[in-house]
């Protein structure tokens, strides 16, 4: 852990610059407004230890996989995500010396992620080599009105003199990707322009030609009055700026207004970037700074009356739940169903793709109850038009007859994970789609989600399952063999539980959504049918068959699910007896240790627990959970949530806060050492959850809502806002009450334990617990 952070409910704040946080610090004060994103990088020259990092949603590059050797199959590429140009630059030159954190005196400095406004700030005061004192302010956001425009306000101060200060800003596109397989640029410049006060470059990306333009426009204030000093442009290749050179005295603030543009193929016509950032631009100059911050915060505040999470008493607990809720809005708003979730979002190159199984198991659960319909829908629909995709990666693996695998990892719906353990065999990523669509129809009611798209999705995974099982004569069961759990620290393992158990639910699901489609949409289902050449007895058939006579590894003596075969033959030891200069085992074991070990990564038989707990009395879960979660490292970002969620289950409050903040202030605090390389950010939707199916213990029963809350002795009380099938609910829950306000114009009936409470419209109930 590394907690260098100082409290604050609606802030994140770091105060004195340790160089080596600064990596850390860079992915933590990220910003974004789900077109883009940055690294929380300084403007000016730094030439300490930095990941540069300015991100565009759906732009990525097809990096040449690199292996010791092929495997028929193997992906050929890995997408990565493209360190973008970057426009924030601003370089400031004191009578000659450059402005260079790394190199200065710093007397004081202090960082500012304000997460209820979206703003990234910074204050410092340094000393030069040639003893002259100066002080610089700074603001950044990245427009969630105007998602292709970002601002920043930089001001410089001299404390102890008077002085020529030289101010360039710039935008640079001769940037590199750390990652790189092969040290490849990613860009090629196509053409630039650079005015006084404001210039334009158009790059285009190495084989998939994505042509991105970039703009900047700035003004340069002197005590609050615009400085009428011309500046002179410079022109490089890949890099345009102007420079200016203004005399300034003591306790004279000198500030820069800089707009940046970033527009994209994606959205614009190719022949027509640079006229349209060239529009942009000069609509965010004419609007002022101002003007597009005050709407900014104005969308933002209304982003937090529907989803903000309170706690009473607990400050670490506060600042990390909405931090975590304010990463994930800055990732993904829902607006463009061609975008996903990628685990690092706009915080960093590591893994690059857009979109894991993570998406669905995690974050659409959150965006399903904290925005309109639409945004789930669209994560759903992402993965519809990825169908054909998912089927060419079963037919890639020797599947057929529209048998679909759907990646592991993805930017366009083919598979570009690079290690064959996960490519090849971590094949229960295909349920949690399935499992996403269920997700969505329960909770939002919209079953003719089924016939316009999720039977098509149904179907191709349970022909994969069908196809993927084999009958073992010795056990006389069906069995899967040589997969990878969600325990990642176990590869190439027959039977795992969990993959087993999302099998055949799935194919269930899709039986039960044949019949339910044959009996209120019998014309589509019929058209379906002959679209995807079903054969309903044989196939349905075959899949029920797989689903009576699947084989499910136990133990019987401890009376647990067995994670996979062969689980017990390991030497049984408990993480409280790991030395702790030895953990982060991932950091510290060879790979062959690990795999040899019986510790697991994160919940995988839990997992199972977590999505069918409804099939288990409590004794149940708790068994497996007790047996579990001692052997669980938990070095997996989607590990802690899903554990202190079961936890608030079976009744184990402390056990559940415990793994609570380890969820919520991963990053804050690097539990894991990695934040360095980026955020998790997929695994800030399970601390969403659990609070909300954890402490406030919401689930869906009998398609109607259902609370079951407990709250952490460390909280006085909590609250958090959901939407139900269009009813804003609003949840306060503290020691002997549960409050629900009804904040809409329809009445409600949901259930409170074993009570049934009809809520009418703008008004609210209040149950003892």
């Amino acid at each position: 852990m590394n907690n260098y952070l100082e409290p604050n409910e609606w802030c994140i704040i770091e105060k004195g610059l340790k160089p080596e946080n600064n990596r850390s610090s860079e992915s933590i004060f990220s910003i974004g407004n789900g077109r883009m994103g940055q690294r929380a990088n300084f403007e000016e020259k730094y030439s300490g230890d930095s990941l540069q990092g300015n991100y565009i949603a759906g732009i990525y590059y097809p990096d040449k996989t690199r292996v010791g050797w092929w495997k028929n199959g193997y992906p050929e590429y890995f997408a990565k995500v493209l360190n973008a140009p970057n426009w924030i630059g601003i370089n400031i030159d004191i009578d000659g010396e450059p402005l260079d954190l790394a190199k200065n005196k710093i007397e004081k400095f202090e960082r500012v992620l304000d997460m209820k406004n979206g703003l990234l700030k910074r204050s410092f005061i340094i000393k030069m080599p040639n003893d002259k004192k100066l002080k610089v302010d700074t603001e950044r956001f990245l427009s969630i009105v105007d998602n292709e425009i970002g601002a920043i306000k930089y001001s410089v101060t001299p404390l102890n003199f008077n002085g020529e200060i030289l101010i360039t800003p710039y935008i640079d596109a001769n940037i590199t990707n750390e990652d790189s397989n092969y040290d490849e640029k990613f860009w090629d410049e196509i053409n630039k322009k650079v005015l006084v006060h404001e210039g334009y470059i158009t790059t285009k990306t190495k084989k998939l030609d994505f042509h991105v333009c970039t703009a900047m426009k700035f003004d340069i204030y002197k005590n609050q009055r615009i400085n009428g000093i011309v500046a002179k442009t410079i022109e490089k290749e890949k890099f345009i700026g102007n420079t200016v050179k203004i005399s300034a005295n003591i306790d004279d603030e000198i500030t820069v207004i800089k707009f940046g543009v970033v527009v994209t193929s994606e959205n614009h016509d190719k022949s027509k970037l640079m006229d349209v950032a060239k529009q942009k631009i000069d609509y965010a100059y004419s609007k002022t700074h101002e003007i597009m911050f005050k709407e900014h915060t104005n969308a933002w505040a209304e982003k937090w009356e529907k989803s903000d999470i309170t706690i009473d008493s607990d400050i670490a607990a506060q600042q990390a739940i909405r931090f975590n809720i304010f990463q994930l809005y800055q990732t993904y708003t829902g607006e463009d169903e061609r975008l996903n979730i990628g685990p690092k979002g706009f915080t960093g190159e590591k893994y690059g793709g857009s979109t894991y199984w993570d998406t669905e198991a995690f974050c659409l659960p959150f965006y399903l109850r904290t925005s309109e319909p639409q945004v789930a829908k669209n994560l759903l629909l992402y993965r519809y038009k990825h169908l054909n995709k998912a089927i060419e990666n079963a037919e890639k693996l020797g599947f057929s007859d529209g048998a679909a695998l759907y990646p592991m990892v993805t930017m366009n719906g083919e598979e570009c994970h690079n290690e064959w353990e996960i490519t090849f065999e971590e094949i229960h990523r295909n349920g949690a789609i399935a499992f996403a669509i269920y997700n969505y129809i329960r909770y939002s009611g919209d079953k003719s989600y089924l016939s316009d798209y999720g039977l098509e999705v149904l179907i191709g995974i349970s022909r994969f399952w069908k196809q993927r099982v084999n009958f073992s004569n010795q056990k006389n069961k069906y069995v899967m063999l040589g997969v990878t759990g969600p325990n990642e620290y176990e590869n190439n393992i027959n039977n795992n539980w969990y993959t087993n158990k999302i099998a055949c639910w799935t194919m269930s699901y899709t039986i039960e959504t044949i019949n339910y489609l044959k009996k209120s949409f019998p014309k589509k289902y019929n058209l379906l049918k002959e679209k995807l050449k079903f054969d309903e007895k044989n196939e349905a058939g075959k899949w029920k068959k797989i689903i009576d006579n699947m084989y499910f590894p136990e133990d019987k003596e401890l009376n647990i699910f067995l994670q996979q075969d062969g689980y017990m033959d390991k030497e049984q030891v408990l993480v409280k007896d790991l030395k702790q200069s030895e953990t982060p085992i991932n950091q510290n074991w060879s790979w062959d240790r690990i795999l040899r070990s019986c510790f697991i990564k994160q919940a995988d038989v839990l997992q199972g627990i977590y999505l069918f707990e409804d099939k288990y009395d409590t004794e149940t879960i708790k068994r497996n959970f007790d047996f579990y979660e001692s052997r669980t490292v938990h070095e997996s970002s989607l590990s802690p949530c899903i554990h202190s969620i079961i936890a608030s289950r079976i009744g184990d409050i402390n056990k559940a806060y415990e793994l609570y903040l380890r969820t919520a202030r991963l990053d804050l605090d690097d539990y894991n050492n990695e934040v360095a390389e980026g955020l998790h950010i997929t695994s800030m939707a399970g601390t969403w959850l659990s609070i909300v199916e954890g402490f406030g213990g919401m689930r869906i029963q009998e398609d109607q809502l259902y609370f079951n809350p407990s709250i952490p002795e460390q909280w006085n009380s909590f609250s958090f806002k959901i939407l139900f099938r269009g009813n804003l609910l609003k949840i306060l829950i503290n020691k002997q009450k549960i409050e629900i306000f009804n904040q809409s114009n329809t009445p409600i009936s949901l259930m409170i334990k074993d009570k049934k409470v009809n809520i009418h419209a703008n008004k609210q109930i209040i149950c003892k617990l």
